[in-house]
């Protein structure tokens, strides 16, 4: 189903959610194999991004959403319609295949009706195509403002020696990128204050031992895992 894999094991610091324009495909980080093991999944077709929403490669509301929108750009891609009637058509067959893919993630179906009314209704084929991409990209790009603008704010109330508990996973990897409660304390981790972080585990699925972990080990940010119980 996944058209290609790349494997690295270094320490690397990337958009969750991407799109490589040499390639025209999506990009993401395959979540469920942290932390044993950094892979990238490189997808050609939309139904391999609801595939791998469904799957858990990737999580995380904001990141589930910016995958659907690319989804909706790899659809408009796909298809071999010549007409924008048809076109249409087969871009609300991809829509409903990705909103079906995690129907509770709110932002899925608000990305992936966003991409379609972004195109104006007299645009060609080609045209819908590339505006479908760059709304496509305008939602990953905003979200990553968003989750900055919220890091700097929030890391103006901790201060330097604070201890802070964080539950599951609100970092990079389930965003676009930075995060946002975990990007705040990474925000203050990079402004030099000395903070420590107790991890709960987060149960069922560990995002917090797994996945949190694994992004503060990225950042130099000390840790300890804690039981959710402890919590």
């Amino acid at each position: 189903m996944f058209s290609n894999r790349i494997r690295d094991s270094r320490r690397i610091f990337m958009r969750t959610v991407e799109w490589n324009y040499k390639t025209n495909k999506l990009q993401m980080i395959d979540q469920r194999l942290l932390p044993g093991a950094f892979e990238i999944i490189a997808f050609d077709n939309y139904q391999a991004v609801a595939q791998a929403i469904t799957d858990m490669v990737v999580r995380g509301a904001p990141a589930i959403g910016a995958a659907a929108a690319f989804g909706m750009a790899l659809a408009a891609q796909q298809s071999k319609a010549s007409d924008p009637k048809a076109f249409y058509a087969d871009l609300q067959t991809a829509a409903n295949t990705l909103k079906q893919a995690r129907p509770t993630a709110v932002n899925l179906a608000w990305a992936v009706d966003r991409v379609i009314e972004s195109v104006p209704g007299q645009a060609s084929v080609s045209q819908a195509a590339a505006d479908i991409l760059a709304e496509a990209q305008r939602i990953a790009d905003e979200d990553v403002e968003i989750n900055k603008r919220m890091a700097t704010h929030g890391a103006a109330l901790i201060e330097d020696g604070d201890t802070i508990i964080h539950h599951c996973n609100t970092g990079a990897l389930a965003t676009v990128d930075w995060g946002t409660a975990l990007g705040v304390i990474r925000m203050a981790h990079e402004q030099g204050k000395r903070i420590h972080v107790l991890v709960d585990e987060t149960r069922p699925r560990l995002q917090g031992a797994r996945l949190t972990a694994w992004e503060l080990t990225q950042y130099g940010i000390p840790f300890d895992i804690i039981s959710d119980n402890a919590a």
